[in-house]
């Protein structure tokens, strides 16, 4: 699939913060009844869960808090740092990398999950999940010469 062009605008990385500040605040002040679920693209008909992601910033040292799409396995939340296939890997992502430890809420609840990168085996059993979760992450995958990393937040042992 052919990479849309807009994708190269300045603006999408301005629009998609300020788009995911409104979620973030519509999602806590109903506990997720107001964007607990993406109906955007191969989501339309059904809705994915979302979630919203609260990670310590690797430069700040301050709480940051991203909207995202989940999928629950087990007790663990599997997220995609997809960045709508955009060519850099999301600030969110980095800042798990520096610090793991985060908070993840869906809906009312939230929980306290250390995260990790999925590696080998472990990845492809999960995007192959995800993707029947939402088809357009393989779209997202095609548009970037980066590998979509998928991350597992799951109770620290």
């Amino acid at each position: 699939m052919r990479r849309p062009r807009q994708l190269d605008s300045p603006l999408v990385p301005k629009v998609m913060r300020v788009m995911s500040r409104a979620h973030v605040r519509a999602y806590r002040a109903t506990g997720g009844r107001i964007g607990g679920r993406w109906r955007i693209g191969s989501a339309w008909r059904r809705g994915v869960p979302t979630c919203l992601l609260t990670t310590t910033g690797r430069k700040s040292g301050q709480d940051r808090t991203t909207p995202l799409l989940y999928l629950r396995d087990g007790q663990r939340v599997v997220l995609v740092a997809s960045q709508g296939g955009l060519p850099r890997h999301p600030a969110w992502y980095h800042n798990i990398t520096a610090n793991p430890e985060v908070t993840v809420q869906i809906g009312k609840e939230a929980l306290r999950l250390r995260a990790r990168v999925a590696e080998g085996p472990e990845r492809a059993e999960l995007w192959a999940k995800l993707l029947e979760l939402y088809a357009d992450f393989d779209s997202y995958q095609s548009w970037t010469d980066r590998t979509i990393p998928v991350v597992v937040c799951e109770p620290a042992k």
